[in-house]
């Protein structure tokens, strides 16, 4: 998706086209690596790679260990130079510290888009570096750097998940026909294209959240079936328990988070959090999520619930299908009155995007 900032800038110089290639790489593994980050690396001999690799999966060898191990000729390492999207890690955890690898592959220079902003790393990473002889750059595509990672520094940095907004809507602001008083099925919004990209999505992002009247209405798994990938954590609103108890979010075995004020209680893959009637959902519910180290989730309604988020400002991103259907009479969508930062074709729709301000992130 391009982005309002120019997600890869011109190719003025080397520098920049290699730093373009390597923040490329890092998004191969955007829906792997959480609560890690995306991260890719470059390594040149001159003008030309001779290395590249990319953090594909958490747990497994990071990006830069990826690209040094690519190099096929070794003896080129210590008159070459690493690009490298965020900050090579200084510390153990999954895997062994980046900087010792670059450290003993010989490499003398290393060029930085972005500072890590986890505590563990902030800035331990490029001293040790510098400390130990190397020649180090920073800034290079630092606003796409940390874009890319806009997750993973909204984490670190507000100590909370980064939020999504999504829903569809018909040419005349609806989104759902009205069902209350029949037995109506639900006749998709979008068309078959941006269904499918809604369910891409949801393999990218850690969790997905829903209201109970959705559950009620359409029963939905928030499984991507259209789409090859991890099922995302479901969450579900439901603060006086209305979802029925054969639910697929709560009999289907995919873990389940119900938020609501009657009960506390552990199933095999349900757990019910119970909050107080008097806190705030969303705080105690962005607080739960940071606990268990969840970077990013998806709110996918129903417009209740999606108001409940945009009346306090709670959100990061807005992701809006405008269908050219007409409904008539349904359920109002949300209404926005400011202009998308994109805009573009999803088949027979229209994708908008809305970013709130990354002032903290880029500034």
């Amino acid at each position: 998706m391009k982005t309002k900032f120019a997600y890869f800038a011109a190719l003025e110089t080397p520098e920049i086209r290699f730093m373009q290639r390597a923040i490329e790489l890092a998004g191969f593994g955007q829906g792997f690596v959480s609560p890690n980050p995306m991260v890719g690396c470059v390594i040149t001999s001159g003008s030309k790679i001779i290395g590249e690799g990319f953090h594909a999966k958490y747990g497994m060898p990071h990006a830069e260990v990826n690209a040094i191990n690519a190099v096929t000729q070794k003896d080129l390492l210590p008159d070459s130079t690493l690009y490298v999207s965020l900050e090579p890690c200084s510390h153990t955890g999954k895997t062994p510290p980046c900087t010792n690898l670059i450290l003993q592959s010989g490499i003398r220079k290393v060029v930085v888009a972005a500072e890590d902003p986890n505590p563990k790393v902030a800035g331990s990473g490029i001293r040790l570096l510098r400390e130990a002889g190397l020649e180090v750059q920073t800034g290079i595509l630092q606003n796409e750097a940390q874009f890319i990672n806009r997750r993973f520094f909204t984490f670190h940095q507000e100590k909370r998940p980064y939020i999504i907004l999504r829903w569809a809507e018909s040419a005349d602001g609806f989104c759902d026909h009205d069902r209350s008083s029949t037995k109506r099925e639900s006749i998709p919004v979008s068309g078959i294209l941006s269904r499918q990209l809604s369910h891409i999505w949801r393999t990218q992002e850690q969790a997905i959240l829903v209201g109970a009247q959705t559950v009620l209405t359409d029963d939905p798994s928030l499984t991507p079936r259209l789409w090859p990938g991890k099922p995302p954590l479901r969450i579900l609103f439901d603060p006086s328990l209305r979802a029925p108890e054969n639910s697929q979010l709560l009999q289907d075995g995919y873990e389940t988070l119900v938020f609501n004020h009657l009960k506390s209680e552990q199933s095999v893959a349900c757990t019910w959090i119970k909050i107080d009637t008097e806190q705030d959902f969303i705080e105690a519910l962005k607080e739960e999520l940071y606990s268990r180290k969840i970077l990013s989730f998806m709110v996918e309604g129903g417009p209740e619930t999606l108001r409940r988020f945009l009346a306090i400002g709670a959100w990061d991103e807005i992701r809006r299908f405008r269908s050219p259907n007409l409904i008539t009479k349904g359920v109002s969508a949300p209404q926005l009155n400011v202009p998308p930062d994109i805009s573009q074709a999803s088949g027979d729709d229209t994708l908008e995007v809305f970013f709130k301000p990354f002032s903290k992130l880029i500034g």
